[in-house]
């Protein structure tokens, strides 16, 4: 535990069955994360879309009542023990801005991750004309866009591409990759360490260590997350992402909770987590 001897950190990201690829009720990731040593977790389970949009990966759009409710109900069972609080992973798609702010009115959000998704079949099928590199160009292009829209807090798994698009050579985007940071940096909006990359076809947090040291540069603020799609997965990695972050000059972790930030010293971030 940390010196004060009170946890710092939640779980920003993680899923509930909704979303039809994960498993595990929000209470069971709390129980994870209080033995991890986490504050909290955030439950941002995958956004429903408009017309059918990448329907077998996502709550529909009936199903959002239970959703609040089921985080709703894990709340209160937790009080007093974790912090379970109601967030959202939200699809960025050029297009559906009205969508997504409309659907970020219908509760009281702490955290809303903005993602774009390149392996999803109906963003592939819009994006991608054949060539691989242009692909990955479109996507940091829409990693910024997505930051200028102000709808979201955090861009999550910021180079997830490169497990999409074969071949990756960062050295061939890099200036893409730069001049989206740039847009993004000016925004004031927050992007994510996510701790799952380990697991991909890449094997590397998303982003990697070059981007995580071009955001440093620019004082990007950076959340970690991991991505939990199981409870085991609650805070999974997280001492190892912090070290990453110290690596690459962040001083801070940043954080979300009634969707205003707050930063956390690295060296405090670590000394709270249970190993």
């Amino acid at each position: 535990m940390s010196p004060a001897g009170k946890p710092v950190l939640y779980e920003s990201h993680m899923h509930t069955p909704l979303c039809r690829h994960a498993s595990g009720l929000p209470g069971e990731y709390a129980a994870v994360g209080e033995r991890r040593g986490l504050k909290g977790v955030i439950v941002t389970c995958h956004s429903p879309m408009p017309d059918g949009y990448s329907a077998d990966v996502r709550m529909r759009p009936e199903e959002f009542s239970a959703y609040v409710a089921m985080v709703g109900a894990a709340t209160v069972e937790w009080a007093g023990r974790q912090e379970v609080l109601l967030g959202l992973e939200s699809d960025f798609v050029p297009g559906m801005e009205d969508w997504v702010r409309e659907l970020h009115g219908k509760a009281d959000f702490h955290h809303v991750l903005g993602s774009v998704h390149p392996q999803v079949r109906e963003y592939r099928a819009r994006f991608f004309n054949g060539d691989a590199v242009d692909y990955q160009r479109v996507y940091f292009r829409h990693l910024a866009e997505a930051a200028e829209t102000g709808l979201f807090d955090t861009v999550s798994h910021p180079d997830l591409i490169k497990n999409e698009a074969a071949p990756w050579k960062l050295e061939m985007v890099i200036d893409d990759v730069r001049a989206a940071l740039d847009r993004i940096a000016a925004t004031g909006c927050a992007m994510e360490l996510n701790t799952s990359g380990l697991m991909k076809r890449i094997p590397e947090m998303n982003p990697g260590p070059i981007i995580l040291r071009e955001m440093a540069e620019r004082e990007i603020p950076v959340v970690i997350g991991a991505d939990a799609h199981v409870p085991e997965r609650t805070g999974d990695r997280f001492d190892e992402a912090l070290g990453m972050l110290s690596e690459a000059g962040f001083p801070c972790v940043s954080g979300f909770r009634e969707r205003r930030r707050f930063d956390v010293p690295i060296e405090v971030a670590r000394a709270s987590l249970r190993l």
